[in-house]
């Protein structure tokens, strides 16, 4: 087994892990990108979070590493049903430059997730639809409705995050 992906394993998902190292090691090393990111497709349940986590803050300082994944991104790893994947697939996926069909079909699995158990989830997915809806105003039209609702219905941390988002993307 890689090396980096030796440290993205053990434990249970109630850790991180050495994510904060295969983080520096990708920094360092930008040809590690694709066994850290196909990590998220493995069997083991940790591993996936674990890569998620780590491609997730890897993207926050290079989004242009994410770009030539953008299909398997979108086609894959967004149909994961694990919570924690599927949290960070909402961080990643406005750092994607899409067209439309493409920002169609990531609207369609962000207001999938709106339904996941997850509260995280659906706070992320509040603050995708959000970050779309900033970069393409065509959206704003579908997003702040729902936005306004999920700020009425939702949980506290949906409420506060909604609220805010609402403010954002008010004229």
């Amino acid at each position: 087994m890689n090396d980096v992906l030796i440290k993205l394993a053990g434990g249970d998902r109630r850790s991180i892990g050495r994510v904060s190292e295969v983080v520096a090691d990708v920094l360092d090393d930008p040809t590690l990108f694709e066994t850290v990111f196909c990590a998220m497709l493995g069997d083991d349940p940790v591993v996936r979070m674990r890569s998620a986590d780590a491609i997730e803050k890897i993207t926050a300082k290079r989004p242009e590493y994410l770009q030539p994944y953008k299909t398997k991104l979108i086609q894959q790893v967004a149909r994961i049903e694990q919570q924690e994947v599927r949290w960070h697939v909402a961080q990643m996926v406005p750092r994607l430059e899409l067209n439309e069909e493409e920002r169609v079909v990531v609207v369609e699995i962000l207001l999938g997730y709106l339904s996941d158990k997850s509260k995280i989830v659906k706070a992320f997915s509040m603050q995708a639809l959000a970050d779309l809806a900033e970069q393409d105003a065509s959206l704003r039209s579908q997003v702040v409705p729902l936005l306004e609702e999920l700020t009425k219905m939702g949980s506290p941390a949906m409420k506060s995050r909604g609220r805010k988002l609402l403010k954002k993307l008010s004229p």
